[in-house]
């Protein structure tokens, strides 16, 4: 497996973490050294980042009625 690679695939795991604030000074270091370099992880980050925003933002819809109970 080539290095940036690995790299993109380690970064993945961290992500969650990176997003919410979680991850450490060093991880943070890392993945934003690894963004400045790649194009396709920088994408999945900004992608990811509005994803949850909106997540965040949006009205939750409203559930049928009976349906809370059934799940």
């Amino acid at each position: 497996m080539p290095t940036h690679e690995h790299n993109c695939r380690h970064l993945l795991g961290e992500l969650s973490a990176y997003l919410d604030g979680e991850a450490t000074t060093e991880v943070c270091a890392e993945i934003e050294r690894h963004l400045a370099g790649c194009d396709d992880c920088q994408a999945v980050v900004d992608t990811l980042r509005k994803t949850v925003t909106l997540y965040h933002t949006l009205p939750q819809p409203e559930l049928p009625d009976g349906m809370r109970e059934r799940l």
